[in-house]
């Protein structure tokens, strides 16, 4: 994951800072030289590393911070406040015209960057906000790279456009736009060619596609996993062909992170969105301040909650803590439960949003993500009324779904134990809140309700 080494460091960097107590310029220096490692181990630009540092000593070693009574805390607040304006202070999204005018993105990159997948990340996005976004094949050199964007524009459900492999990319351009008015389209994504390497030939098309068509933004896809390479792309698009942002591709990979760090210091473009995965929708809003927070291990309770909102299910949320208070919390609503979890990220990925939590070495994220599909092998090998009525499960059924799950009976006997002990405590808990509200009340808190305790036996994994 990005930032992953550069976290662990940092955290054990102001982890020892914070035990002193007061601090000396001694300790302030010895600290920001072990800061100054990461970053560049992180693959931070070296000029911006120098610039950094200077910056984040001649504000931490006044002796208003020396002498204050949590000078750690202070240093590393300066230290986050200093990240925050290397990646840009501000959030840039991406600003369309209004809904009766055609708003014109182009997308650029070198091949490999994962480009035509983040246009129809892109195009899904704006097709949730309200948009009629199409998608439009310019890129007419790469095999498949058409029948790519294709299949992709039918799983985001968008309009896609193409003139195949014989017109030239302007002309398919200028084509799009008169397809857009006609079918009243407000959003044309053009995904454009990329090399292997930035020659002349490809600037020059980009180049003529801007003067041929009213292009509003153009955004530049780069690998993260690049590292300073990255930068350097970013650097050469924008002399040559003029950007306005760039989507990072591939973070869910990148555990140095040095480009997204290094980026907006080095071009003076903001980064728009991190691409997190494969799928459609691992597309994340950039926000430097909430990922200044994340590689400082202060976590980023905003963005888990906003995916809280976005991918639970309320009503299932309110008809599982009503059966909790209940006591008919069974292993369907459990299941429900561990799927809610995914749709966040997973254990490993709400554990990294948590404040504090990335400097917890002793949970195997990993491991604790094995073991909820293992749960999740051994509910499914229950019968539907077994599923719905825990009290019906015997040895013998126990038998019968280890074996269906592929596991030892200990593990189905140690699931169903932790389950009735769960069970009662959400019982409890259910009726301590109805006694104190008169009704169950968790708050809203989706599937995150039972977050609690995890890890310490009171929940299968």
């Amino acid at each position: 994951m990005a930032f992953e080494n550069l976290t662990d460091r940092l955290s054990n960097v102001f982890s020892n800072l914070g035990r002193k107590g007061k601090l000396s310029e001694d300790d302030v220096n010895q600290a920001l030289r072990e800061v100054r490692m990461a970053l560049l181990e992180a693959d931070v630009n070296f000029k911006l590393v120098k610039e950094f540092i200077a910056k984040v000593k001649e504000k931490a070693i006044g002796e208003e911070v020396l002498n204050s009574l949590t000078p750690a805390q202070t240093v590393v607040k300066i230290v986050n406040d200093e990240l925050t304006e290397m990646m840009g202070s501000e959030t840039t999204e991406i600003t369309l015209r209004p809904a009766g005018e055609i708003s014109v993105i182009m997308m650029v990159g070198l091949q490999g960057a994962g480009k035509t997948t983040t246009a129809a990340k892109l195009a899904g996005k704006f097709k949730s906000a309200g948009r009629t976004p199409v998608l439009v094949a310019c890129d007419i050199y790469r095999p498949a790279a058409i029948d790519q964007l294709r299949v992709n524009a039918e799983k985001v459900k968008v309009p896609f456009f193409s003139l195949g492999d014989k017109i030239s990319p302007v002309e398919i351009a200028r084509r799009a736009i008169e397809e857009a008015k006609a079918q009243h389209y407000n959003v044309v994504i053009l995904d454009t060619a990329g090399r292997l390497q930035i020659d002349e030939k490809l600037m020059d098309e980009l180049q003529n596609i801007k003067k041929a068509v009213d292009v509003q933004w153009t955004v530049l896809t780069v690998d993260a996993m690049t590292g300073q390479e990255a930068v350097n792309v970013a650097e050469t698009f924008t002399e040559k062909v003029g950007i306005d942002g760039v989507i990072l591709t591939k973070c869910d990979g990148d555990t140095r992170g040095g480009a997204a760090l290094s980026i907006k210091a080095m071009t003076g473009k903001p980064i728009l969105y991190l691409g997190m995965g494969e799928k459609l929708d691992d597309l994340e809003q950039f926000y430097p301040d909430r990922m200044a927070g994340r590689i400082l291990g202060m976590g980023d309770v905003l963005s888990l909650i906003e995916k809280a909102q976005k991918n639970i299910d309320e009503d299932k949320t309110k008809e599982t803590m009503g059966k909790i208070t209940r006591g008919k919390f069974d292993y369907n609503d459990f299941m429900d439960q561990m799927e809610q979890m995914k749709k966040l990220g997973g254990f490993g990925g709400i554990m990294k949003l948590l404040p504090g939590m990335s400097g917890l070495g002793d949970i195997d994220t990993d491991d604790a993500e094995k073991k909820m599909n293992q749960v999740k092998s051994i509910i499914q090998s229950m019968t539907p009324k077994e599923r719905a009525n825990p009290d019906l499960i015997n040895p013998s059924r126990k038998r019968r779904i280890a074996k269906g799950a592929g596991v030892d009976i200990a593990e189905v006997n140690r699931l169903v134990k932790q389950f009735e002990q769960m069970r009662k405590m959400m019982k409890q808990f259910g009726g301590a809140m109805r006694n104190k509200h008169g009704r169950g009340g968790f708050g809203n808190l989706g599937g995150l309700g039972n977050l609690g305790g995890m890890g310490r036996g009171r929940f299968p994994f």
